[in-house]
């Protein structure tokens, strides 16, 4: 599921009928596990992504510094001498590791959107609360 699709699904899952409140607050703590479930499985994805790219970090450190197998470098020829300080230089810039930071940071962001989105549906009952609240006191009712 992609963040735009979850940002969608928690627009639908959230919005409130104000007219049956009471069927809200039971909603409530099936939302929670939801996006709980949701959550727990992106924060797991971003561990894995986080070991790929630390792995492929490395593969690139030992293919720029000359320490690969022969082999890699017959497949992938690397002829420059390159100093100890500017291997950083080359690593920022490799394609594949851009590619494997990119979706490290992307699932950084869905686990912060489902973290707000947790902590949005733990608020529910309060604001539930204060919709009671308020139309008691427009009723006249204390």
């Amino acid at each position: 599921m992609t963040l735009e699709e979850l940002q969608e699904q928690v627009q639908n899952d959230l919005k409130m009928d104000e007219t049956n409140l009471s069927l809200e607050s039971i909603k409530t703590p099936q939302l929670h596990n939801k996006y709980l479930k949701e959550l727990n499985k992106f924060k797991l994805l971003q561990v894995k992504a986080d070991d790929e790219y630390k792995l492929l970090k490395k593969y690139k450190w030992e293919y720029y510094t000359g320490k690969a197998e022969a082999q890699v470098y017959k497949e992938q020829p690397f002829d420059l001498k390159i100093l100890r300080q500017d291997i950083d230089k080359y690593l920022d810039a490799d394609s594949e590791l851009q590619k494997s930071k990119q979706k490290v940071k992307y699932l950084e962001v869905v686990i912060d959107y489902l973290d707000r989105t947790v902590k949005q549906i733990n608020n529910r009952g309060f604001l539930i609360k204060n919709s009671i609240d308020w139309r008691k006191f427009t009723n006249g009712d204390l």
